[in-house]
């Protein structure tokens, strides 16, 4: 699916969230329009990214919020 987001600078960055799975693991994929491209998973309640993304803290909990949302809908 496709989301757009109104960065701290003003700026709308889309994005497009896949689920997918990794080894065992339920993950999802952001793909941002500039070609970044980061994975999530969760962890507990916690939202986590990989140690070579670098989301900062308040992006990755709102697009975690956002991924919770989707499945909160889908169920």
């Amino acid at each position: 699916m496709s989301y757009e987001i109104l960065l701290t600078n003003g700026a709308v960055s889309p994005f497009q969230i896949t689920a997918t799975t990794y080894k065992t693991w339920k993950v999802w994929k952001i793909q941002f329009k500039d070609g970044k491209e980061v994975m999530l998973y969760k962890c507990g309640n916690e939202w986590v990214q990989r140690n070579e993304d670098e989301l900062d803290a308040d992006l990755l909990l709102i697009i975690g919020n956002q991924i919770d949302h989707i499945n909160t809908a889908v169920i």
